[in-house]
């Protein structure tokens, strides 16, 4: 029983503390999969549910294998305030400036994405359909991690600055209550020169917002008692202490727009990086690995999805 209480208090602390939040990095990778061209479309479509589902499951595996933590942040302010200009983006040069103890202790998120897609390159030359289909949901969650603010920061849940769990509110609350009214078009995917340059890239636009993250909500949180703050949320069986709506929209307002940027720019970054891995591998001919082709059902639902996208929007009762 107490193996049991341990194993259900890690799956809502992963549930609570994963980045993005579930919810959004479901919807971040079914999205990218309409980014991508017609070559590619049928077999991602095909398996689409797959690329959903895994899209968490890097986050799963941090509390089954102490390696993969690091894999998900880059603590960039621990190597000073203009810390991409000092950084080595190759990684062994990184090592011999840094050690490669100090890199994982801070975070090797870039270096992560890098490894990951020429993982995904790999897969594509092989013509390993399990292989692709699992690399591109985590690099898809790598790249989505990436585009998070507070994945930049040692402060990274508000805990140095009396903000503690800020790290939620900004990733898992906001979308929840708000991204049904996001845009999501963002056109189709494009090809990528250098993938660790537009990784690192990417790390120092994140960077940049982390300021605004936080110094918005302490502002905000001045202006509100912790009765109007907090509300008691039903998660499951239990009640929980979350962000109020009306504290949620405040902060989403003050953001001016910035959680819907953040998550189109991943959409379009995932499908981009996929695009290029297979480029890169030749442009394998993918129609020739669907397994199980699509019931008239799934393909009517997948059409209207795509349909939504374009002008876009989502299903609602869609991940």
């Amino acid at each position: 029983m107490k193996q049991l209480s341990r194993l259900v208090t890690a799956l809502l602390v992963i549930i609570l503390c994963s980045s993005w939040g579930f919810f959004s990095h479901y919807r971040i990778n079914r999205l990218a999969v309409f980014t991508l061209p017609k070559a590619m479309a049928g077999f991602y479509k095909s398996n689409i549910e797959y690329i959903t589902v895994h899209a968490v499951s890097a986050d799963k595996r941090r509390y089954v294998d102490s390696t993969e933590a690091p894999h998900h942040f880059l603590n960039a302010d621990h190597y000073g305030k203009n810390p991409f200009n000092i950084i080595p983006q190759n990684w062994v040069d990184a090592v011999v400036k840094y050690s490669a103890d100090t890199l994982n202790k801070y975070g090797t998120l870039p270096w992560t994405i890098q490894y990951n897609y020429y993982k995904l390159v790999k897969a594509f030359k092989d013509h390993d359909t399990v292989a692709i289909l699992n690399t591109s949901a985590n690099l898809g969650h790598y790249i989505a991690d990436a585009h998070v603010p507070l994945h930049l920061t040692q402060n990274y849940n508000g805990q140095l600055t009396n903000q503690t769990g800020i790290h939620a509110l900004w990733e898992s609350r906001l979308p929840e209550l708000f991204s049904d009214r996001y845009n999501y078009y963002v056109g189709k995917a494009r090809y990528i020169e250098n993938p660790l340059a537009e990784a690192f890239k990417i790390c120092r636009s994140s960077f940049k917002e982390v300021d605004t993250v936080l110094r918005f909500e302490r502002i905000l949180n001045k202006s509100f008692s912790s009765d109007k703050k907090y509300t008691m949320m039903l998660h499951g069986k239990k009640y929980i202490k979350d962000y109020s709506v009306a504290y949620s929209k405040a902060y989403h307002i003050m953001l001016k727009g910035m959680v819907q940027r953040r998550m189109r720019l991943s959409i379009l970054a995932i499908g981009s990086y996929w695009y290029s891995a297979w480029i890169d591998a030749g442009q394998p001919d993918l129609d020739k690995l669907i397994k199980k082709p699509l019931a008239d059902t799934e393909k009517k639902k997948i059409l209207q999805e795509e349909t939504l996208y374009r002008v876009g929007k989502v299903l609602k009762s869609t991940n």
